[in-house]
């Protein structure tokens, strides 16, 4: 359609001008003048043409709390008592993932679903292998990276990733080192949150048993990329006392953040995780020193997506009537593209999938993440965040 239309124009001008060249009424001035105006259309509109028949590739990096995927095994070394699924249950679970999972970021523009999934919330390997077992994901060709966190309860992070797409090069997990020592006794929260079994403190140690952080390094579609997957402290004792452990886990993951940009200054790197914290709390503002404006990030800096999100009433889980956005993917200055030339991988946009067949659509958690309940397995009580990575085709 816009080809006809630009062809119209660029024979209208022509049109106009011989017009113009065969009446012997007008001056030679009065001729050339609008031979100047009539090349000046034809040249722009095909430059316009130009720029318009250029086409883009898209791929989506997406992160997702699989809330509590356990398996229907009791395991003695964790607290799992709770959380194990009967047969029916884990397979009913198993497919309510696998259907968020293929639809995230899928639209008009982008017909695949993430070539890199960050998760958080497994028991272990296994599930995540029974999961890409599903037959919309093995379609895909689904692959898993996972470490055994120390976690008490049992609940791992790990990585999905499409093979077409993605070759894994290396990948190790750095262990989050925290004792109680470390939480703000002092702190007065007013509001206490859910006791749960995250973050169970060692009667001899005090230690804090929590999430590893997996580094993820390779090549995806041609480019190498780095991909960090948190599950940071958990709330349990009050937001404003527990912050000091959220705060040391934004520190070890500068540092990972830090030793990648000092190998390779231009390294495209993502985090990605359930922080238990919001974009403008002090672990992800000061400490990761993340900015929500791309024009506020300088080199070696992070761009954090959800900030704007956030401020538009977009979250991914909700607490007593209230959004938050604790499940955020944060990318490298590397990766933005402040000219809009787009001849590398670099960031496009950012979105929450919250499909209507994922929310309460009834009672009192109505508008909520349909989540685990005492009637079964749910999808998950955190929505799953992604951003598109566009490149242009050569």
């Amino acid at each position: 359609m816009r080809a006809n239309v630009q062809h119209l124009i660029i024979l209208f001008t022509f049109g106009l001008y011989f017009a113009l060249i065969f009446n012997h009424n007008l001056t030679l001035d009065m001729k050339i003048k609008p031979f100047y105006s009539a090349l000046a259309v034809v040249l722009f509109v095909a430059t316009s043409f130009a720029q318009e028949k250029k086409n883009y590739m898209v791929n989506t990096i997406a992160f997702y709390n699989l809330e509590n995927l356990f398996d229907t095994i009791n395991d003695p070394k964790i607290n799992d008592e709770d959380f194990i699924y009967t047969p029916e249950d884990y397979k009913d679970k198993l497919q309510k993932l696998e259907r968020v999972i293929s639809q995230i970021g899928v639209n008009a523009e982008q017909k695949n679903s993430p070539v890199v999934l960050g998760v958080a919330e497994i028991e272990n390997r296994q599930v995540l292998e029974d999961l890409c077992k599903q037959p919309l994901l093995a379609a895909k060709g689904y692959a898993v990276i996972h470490f055994d966190s120390p976690d008490r309860r049992g609940i791992d992070t790990g990585f999905l990733y499409q093979k077409g797409h993605f070759t894994p090069t290396s990948y190790k997990n750095y262990a989050l080192i925290v004792t109680e020592d470390a939480t703000d006794k002092k702190a007065k929260d007013k509001e206490k949150v859910e006791d749960t079994d995250d973050n169970v403190i060692d009667a001899k140690t005090k230690r804090i048993y929590t999430r590893d952080q997996i580094l993820m390094t390779g090549i995806l579609d041609g480019e190498e990329m780095h991909f960090i997957v948190n599950h940071w402290p958990s709330r349990r004792g009050g937001e404003k006392r527990s912050s000091p452990l959220r705060e040391a886990a934004a520190a070890l993951n500068k540092k990972i953040i830090d030793s990648l940009q000092a190998n390779n200054p231009n390294a495209k790197i993502f985090t990605m995780g359930d922080l238990n914290d919001g974009p403008f709390n002090k672990s992800v503002k000061q400490v990761l020193g993340a900015k929500g404006d791309e024009k506020d990030v300088q080199p070696l800096g992070l761009y954090n997506p959800a900030e704007k999100l956030m401020k538009k009433g977009i979250g991914t889980l909700a607490f007593r009537d209230s959004w938050d956005f604790f499940d955020q993917i944060i990318i490298s200055e590397s990766l933005l593209s402040k000219n809009k030339l787009y001849a590398t991988w670099k960031y496009w946009k950012a979105g929450v999938y919250n499909a209507p067949f994922m929310i309460q659509q009834t009672g009192q958690y109505k508008g909520y993440a349909l989540r685990n309940g005492a009637t079964g397995p749910g999808y998950s009580d955190h929505f799953p965040s992604y951003i598109y990575l566009l490149k242009e085709k050569k």
